[in-house]
């Protein structure tokens, strides 16, 4: 009989990380997202709820652009990769990261914290399997059904392959911050992972992050970006991750205020789906163009009663009432 699952026993669920992640770990956080995708903030908030609720101590913070491979870590500090949907070659730059990581820490625990997973080409696999099974205390945490098969197929020598929710489910619940003043809020993605055939993107009243993030703010991101790059040639010595903690808090705030407007939300981009059940929102969640979304739904969300899924060209977005 299939599981099935609530928001709490998401949140539940997620304490199932201590098997790799210990509590009172120390630990090295990697691949935290210095960029405005609100999805991926969610992920990095959630990930930071963990350690403080466990207790783990985080020893440094790096994101892919400042952090150099080779640097020294301790051989009893746990490496924890960010989670997230960008694992296999649709995102080559951050793949490329994780694996440089593993190459060159071969003595200490890695951690990979939920992801999905997508490969177009077959070769790349080849190379992320050659990798991946040459660490001998490599944790691979999958974000759904489909990944986990994947990998169990592909990554065969990898001895902890284990399937975990989000890790936005740590934040559950969240209140929202304003009365709804309008029917239903449109998130629709416009990237490579844009499901033409299921979404419309360009009605009315249509948002997608970057929309919601005022040109303000994405200066201040930028200004951000450009600091993190001088920083790492004058060698970090200043705590860009501090000051970037402070800047992603207002980001996400201010979206949880943007959503919190609504009573309602059909989105295509997961954490669209992921947030709007985090403050209790009846929701629907659009396919994007490779499954990831589906995948999810189908795996830990189908049961969480406020929630709908469109798959097919025969299910029918519902119409917005303005």
């Amino acid at each position: 009989m299939a599981k099935t699952y609530s928001m709490d026993s998401l949140k539940e669920k997620l304490g199932e990380l201590l098997d790799a992640i210990p509590k009172g770990s120390s630990v090295v956080y990697l691949d935290y997202p210095l960029y405005g995708n609100v999805g991926d903030l969610l992920i990095m908030k959630g990930t930071e709820a963990f350690f403080q609720n466990y207790g783990i101590k985080v020893c440094e913070r790096w994101n892919a652009e400042n952090f150099n491979p080779g640097r020294k870590i301790a051989k009893d500090v746990i490496i924890v990769c960010q989670g997230g949907g960008n694992f296999g070659d649709l995102y080559p730059h951050f793949q490329q990261f994780r694996e440089r990581v593993i190459k060159h820490y071969p003595e200490n625990r890695i951690v990979i914290l939920p992801q999905s997973i997508y490969y177009e080409n077959e070769e790349h696999i080849k190379i992320s399997k050659q990798i991946l099974e040459s660490h001998p205390d490599l944790y691979l945490f999958t974000r759904e059904l489909a990944s986990f098969q994947f990998a169990n197929e592909h990554f065969q020598k990898v001895k902890h392959i284990r399937m975990m929710p989000d890790m936005a489910h740590q934040l559950w619940p969240i209140e929202p911050t304003e009365n709804p003043v309008a029917p239903v809020l449109r998130l629709i993605r416009t990237d490579k992972e844009a499901n033409s055939n299921l979404q419309k993107e360009t009605e009315q009243d249509t948002y997608d992050w970057n929309v919601i993030l005022s040109d303000r703010d994405k200066r201040g991101i930028k200004r951000l970006q450009t600091l993190n790059m001088l920083n790492k040639k004058a060698g970090n010595l200043l705590p860009v991750a501090s000051y970037w903690k402070r800047y992603s808090d207002y980001l996400v705030t201010k979206s949880i205020g943007f959503f919190s407007r609504y009573e309602s939300v059909v989105t295509s981009r997961l954490h669209g789906h992921i947030l709007s059940c985090l403050l209790q929102k009846e929701n629907v969640v659009i396919d994007n163009s490779y499954g990831k979304n589906a995948n999810y739904y189908n795996t830990w969300m189908k049961d969480i009663p406020y929630t709908k899924l469109i798959q097919h060209q025969t299910e029918k977005e519902p119409a917005v009432q303005r």
